[in-house]
């Protein structure tokens, strides 16, 4: 187990960044653009016809304008995207969606209208002309590509998706039956479920990479507990399918396809990867700069303070342990006596927290008058900005833990350690010292790290404040 331990610590030492981007921002991979490209122009094409046929009605006898003409079409190819029409699987040929997308389309059209040209009216037979004609047309559009793609996937004019299939031994021909039925995927290689072990992961998206694999096939048991590595597979720009699927909760948006007669979830990477957390990354260091700029009274006050309230420093810097278990001095307001981290070993008996992973203390005796105010309202904690601005943290993530804390990890802990350490986080807002279990602050630390996203982070910068002000299990 230690052996296992030293040698997952190892590969974390060499991951150069955060788990939720790569080094640089990347395209997705794949022929998705060629998919979008084409539907959306033969969508504009039939749209076309669709509106020269009934667009003179609409203007009193007199075709439209050439900037009519684009208005109509962009409000129709606007909302068939936004409804998910142009997503790869059977999307495209989703009548009904399409069927409802372009009534509500024509709604917008109907509203701008009626908005933009008040004194021309608009009869009940014209405005179900133009609708017939532009659901005949987008669909007559649709089944053409799709008889075309698949022809010419069938003569093999048309390149397929290179895909890679990780998965237990058992399920290893079941999928590989699955995925050649669909006649659009090219098998590129395979791996058994060891290849996503921690000593064996980032050789395998190597492996991957050279290959130039667009999408990776794996089967649930093979990722059982292991859902966080989606976020490696998409740093690469690679979509994720996982098949056969077990129904048990999964924390993340997926999207349901059918491959080979085989249900599939799909976790399907964004355009361009990474750019949420660098957007993230550049609101952490442009909030943190401003707040501190308008706070900077607030520091000194306290720093008064605490030097009327007892001898020693000011600021408290502990080692704590940050991205990749990179160790970094996190800053906080001293709120214990000068040689509190000696003391603490004469303590470990009275720890509160069950398993004794970390070290809690309601009543801590270290704690000075002043401490105890600072820490009910999480004052000690600014200082901690600073280290946001180094980069060392963010403002929301799992918590940072002292070294002493680390070295009681199992194997599965050190997944928190793949992504920043944050100011505050999921377990702050959740109970923050009222959670005595370490397993369930590991579960809060998984639910946000498979949650992910820019929204989720402003929801907790949210209720952070409404827990310090509540000072809701602060000690």
């Amino acid at each position: 187990m230690e052996q296992k331990v030293t040698s997952y610590n190892s590969q974390l030492s060499e991951a150069p960044l955060d788990l939720r981007a790569p080094i640089f921002p990347r395209v997705r991979k794949g022929g998705w653009w060629l998919r979008l490209i084409t539907l959306i122009t033969t969508d504009c094409f039939f749209l076309s016809i669709a509106w020269i046929l009934c667009g003179y009605k609409l203007t009193s006898g007199k075709y439209s304008t050439y900037t009519s003409i684009v208005s109509i079409i962009i409000i129709q190819v606007t909302s068939l995207f936004i409804q998910g029409t142009y997503k790869p699987g059977k999307k495209r040929i989703d009548y009904g969606n399409l069927i409802k997308t372009l009534v509500f389309a024509q709604g917008l059209i109907v509203f701008f209208h009626s908005l933009f040209e008040p004194n021309i009216d608009i009869q009940r037979s014209v405005l179900i002309d133009f609708l017939f004609l532009s659901v005949f047309c987008v669909c007559i559009g649709r089944v053409l590509v799709d008889i075309t793609l698949k022809y010419l996937r069938h003569h093999k004019i048309l390149g397929r998706n290179s895909v890679f299939i990780i998965s237990t031994t058992g399920d290893h021909e079941q999928i590989l039956t699955s995925i050649k039925r669909e006649k659009r995927y090219d098998i590129r290689g395979s791996a058994t479920s060891e290849a996503l072990d921690a000593e064996n992961r980032h050789q395998t998206l190597e492996r991957i990479n050279q290959l130039g694999i667009t999408e990776v096939f794996i089967s649930w048991r093979a990722i059982k507990d292991r859902m966080y590595l989606c976020w490696l597979f998409q740093a690469y720009g690679i979509t994720v399918h996982l098949l056969p699927m077990e129904f048990q909760p999964i924390y993340r948006d997926l999207v349901f396809y059918n491959v080979g007669g085989m249900p599939c979830l799909s976790f399907v990477c964004p355009i361009i990867t990474g750019k949420d957390f660098w957007i993230k990354r550049c609101f952490d260091f442009c909030f943190t700069a401003i707040f501190l700029i308008f706070t900077f009274p607030v520091y000194i006050a306290i720093a008064i303070v605490i030097k009327l309230d007892s001898p020693g420093p000011i600021f408290y810097r502990q080692t704590r342990i940050g991205l990749s278990r990179k160790q970094f001095k996190v800053w906080k307001f001293r709120t214990m006596v000068p040689d509190a981290d000696k003391l603490q070993k004469e303590l470990e008996a009275l720890n509160e927290v069950k398993d004794g992973v970390i070290f809690k203390m309601k009543d801590d005796p270290r704690t000075t008058r002043i401490g105890k105010f600072l820490r009910r309202y999480s004052l000690d904690e600014l200082p901690q900005l600073f280290n946001v601005l180094l980069g060392e943290m963010s403002l929301v993530g799992p918590r940072p833990l002292p070294t002493r804390d680390v070295d009681k990890f199992s194997a599965r802990h050190f997944i928190r350690q793949e992504v920043l350490p944050g100011v505050t986080g999921l377990w702050q807002v959740s109970g923050r010292s009222d959670i005595s279990d370490f397993e369930q602050i590991i579960k809060l630390d998984l639910n946000y790290i498979e949650n992910w996203s820019l929204w989720l982070d402003f929801q907790i910068l949210f209720r952070t404040v409404k827990v310090v002000l509540k000072k809701e299990g602060a000690y």
